[in-house]
């Protein structure tokens, strides 16, 4: 079976890495709308109406699986995805239930996007798994930008980390829920701006084994691993700039694609 993955623009690799671990012989087609980057500031309706259109065009190309690695796409597009598409469709949420479960303060924060912040599933999200605990929200833009521009570590990435868990850290987490795709490749520049016991948690590995679960016929692991095609609606020259950076391990065939 065919994976499909989309996200805004490259976040949506930390996904792909971790499916790519789960399930190494099995073809992935993703598509990194980096023209339309981020979709975290735009209106609901219009994520909605891209997060559409790029997922016919992966169901066109023989995807028989749909993750949709953006929180602020599963947000606003995977309720209506579900209803329309006859197929697997695996979406994100911040990891606030486990963050819940772990925090010793009971307080956790949550980096994410704006729209993922301000979505009612979230709210709900919250109110379901986090009850008596608090839950403290910052939005991050920047992360997006630097790590769309490849940058992950030195002075200009912890700056921006700096400013966006400095008050949360203040506030009393000692759980921190990356909560956006992109911001597992700032992994390492977190981890080394924060408290040895603050834990950072994402939802790209339990993504990958909802996945794998979802598959049938699993392939053997034993055999080596083809056909990881990535395709970008931005220039793909900065694309195949990004990809060895970000995903050092991995070979892909790349291309652009317009929308």
């Amino acid at each position: 079976m065919k994976i499909g993955i989309l996200d805004s623009g490259v976040g949506g690799f930390s996904v792909l890495q971790e499916i790519h671990t789960l399930l190494p012989q099995t073809p992935i087609h993703y598509v990194a709308d980096s023209s339309w980057c981020p979709y975290g500031n735009k209106p609901g309706e219009e994520i909605r109406d891209r997060v559409t259109r790029i997922s016919d065009y992966l169901l066109e190309a023989g995807a028989e699986i749909l993750v949709i690695a953006c929180n602020s796409a599963t947000i606003h597009a995977v309720g209506s995805l579900r209803a329309t598409y006859p197929i697997p469709i695996v979406g994100m949420e911040p990891a606030v239930k486990p963050a819940a479960e772990v925090t010793r303060s009971g307080v956790i924060g949550v980096l994410a996007t704006e729209a993922s912040i301000a979505g009612e599933k979230f709210h709900q999200l919250v109110n379901t798994h986090a009850s008596g605990v608090r839950v403290i929200t910052r939005p991050c833009p920047r992360f997006v930008e630097l790590v769309e521009q490849g940058i992950t570590d030195g002075p200009e990435a912890e700056l921006a980390v700096d400013e966006a868990v400095a008050p949360l850290l203040q506030a009393g987490a000692d759980v921190l829920v990356l909560g956006c795709t992109h911001y597992p490749f700032l992994r390492s520049t977190i981890r080394s701006r924060v408290p040895e016991t603050t834990e950072l948690i994402d939802t790209g590995p339990a993504v990958a084994r909802r996945v794998a679960s979802l598959l049938e016929n699993a392939p053997d692991l034993s055999i080596e691993t083809s056909g990881i095609h990535i395709e970008t609606t931005g220039p793909q020259e900065q694309l195949d700039l990004l990809l060895p950076k970000l995903l050092p391990n991995l070979t892909a065939t790349t291309s652009q694609v317009r929308f």
